[in-house]
């Protein structure tokens, strides 16, 4: 088995399964034997469940020593009664692992507006505290616990090394439909063992988001649900890190391939998704313009079904560029097809066709795994997401959601 996040000092889990769902675990506890610092990022949706506005709370001080999660309940447009869920989760947490309220995170995923069961969800904190532990297997039982209509459990995890000492971090996602820039129906659920400050934790955590979570997409809708948080307890024993050092940056940069491991991963899940599409855009005025880009083309409905048909339809990627709302001249644009980096075809050479390309692009297209590459020529500045095709298998998948 993998390591996964019961590798990181001082953290145990459990996954439960408390009734919400009929067959799979729906309840999963992450708990940190010391106080830690924390960081979140939540959904931009301003229609946001109860857990939301409650986690929002809680993380103000850059604090935290246990998540808790339910599936198939999202406790969304639940009013009063769900509102109260929330903080009874949070509650029970605090009151079982005996510590403050506050150090509590909670969330939710699942279906929205239906009433919360809070005495399920209660229940299963109970049992999930008394089997907390960290062996592999209680890792696996969590990221198993908050999958909904995900088709396998994200799971991930990375070790370096600080001033001679290893650091570990592992992580659980969940995500699969309502996926889209800036965060959709996900959940990210990080663990590290460093000592680091929690302002310079969260700015992390942000800037990882950022080119990560925040750089996929499945079908256009976020959520009112999402959130991404970490915790980082010190067990490790490194000098704490306060300043952007090269110790940060080493941090950072295994933060951020942790993020997008697990991005990729729920992209690769999008319901009914049958291929996994790398988007990059280079060459260009500023970031900015590159991620608008990347995001406008990775989310076109015309792009996304083109490459569910195999169908090597590149017009509809440099249309789906040209209204991305950024200045850029077309005659200077390059772009190139491919399953690897190093074996791109390329298919436009200064807005100029390449000829027999489409031939060569047959294969590529029937490929579970496509790289689009658009150099708009007139920078230095590039950005890279990740997207799913538009399959006959996710219309029903969402015709049938709740039935």
């Amino acid at each position: 088995m993998l390591k996964n996040i019961t590798h990181v000092r001082g953290f145990t889990c459990w996954g439960a399964h408390m009734g919400i769902k009929s067959k799979r675990r729906d309840l999963a506890l992450i708990y940190s034997e010391v106080p830690a610092s924390a960081a979140a990022v939540f959904t931009r949706n301003v229609v946001c469940a109860e857990p939301i506005k409650l986690s929002r709370k809680h993380i103000k001080d850059g604090t935290a020593q246990a998540f808790v999660i339910n599936s198939g309940n999202a406790n969304a447009c639940t009013g009063k009664q769900g509102w109260e869920g929330a903080k009874a989760m949070a509650d029970t947490t605090a009151k079982e692992l005996k510590i403050p309220k506050e150090s509590v995170i909670v969330s939710s995923t699942g279906i929205i507006g239906e009433p919360f069961p809070t005495e399920k969800v209660l229940a299963g904190i109970r049992e999930s505290v008394k089997k907390l532990s960290n062996r592999e297997i209680a890792g696996s039982l969590a990221a198993n616990a908050i999958l909904t209509t995900d088709t396998f459990a994200k799971e991930g995890f990375t070790s370096f090394t600080i001033d001679g000492i290893e650091i570990n971090m592992g992580g659980i996602a969940k995500g699969s439909g309502m996926i889209h820039p800036n965060m959709g129906t996900m959940l990210g659920f990080i663990v590290c063992d460093l000592a680091i400050s929690s302002k310079l934790l969260n700015e992390a955590l942000r800037d990882a988001v950022d080119k990560s979570f925040n750089m996929i997409t499945v079908d256009g809708d976020p959520s009112t649900n999402d959130m991404v948080a970490i915790m980082s307890n010190g067990k490790a024993g490194n000098r704490e890190i306060k300043k952007k050092d090269a110790n940060y940056d080493l941090f950072l940069s295994h933060l951020t391939k942790l993020c997008a491991h697990l991005a990729k991963l729920i992209v690769s899940d999008g319901e009914g998704s049958t291929k996994l599409i790398e988007y990059r855009v280079k060459g260009a005025k500023s970031e900015i313009d590159a991620r608008q880009i990347v995001r406008t083309v990775s989310n076109s409905n015309l792009v996304k079904t083109a490459i569910f048909g195999s169908d090597p339809n590149w017009g509809r990627i440099i249309a789906a560029a040209g209204r991305a709302g950024v200045d850029f001249n077309p005659d200077n644009l390059d772009l190139f097809l491919g399953t690897e980096m190093n074996k791109l075809y390329p298919v436009l050479e200064k807005a100029q066709p390449v000829d027999g390309v489409r031939k060569k692009l047959e294969k590529v297209m029937k490929s579970s795994t496509i790289i689009i590459v658009i150099d708009l020529n007139q920078g230095d500045e590039e950005a890279v997401g990740w997207g799913s095709d538009f399959s006959y298998e996710y219309v029903r998948i969402n015709a049938e959601y709740t039935t």
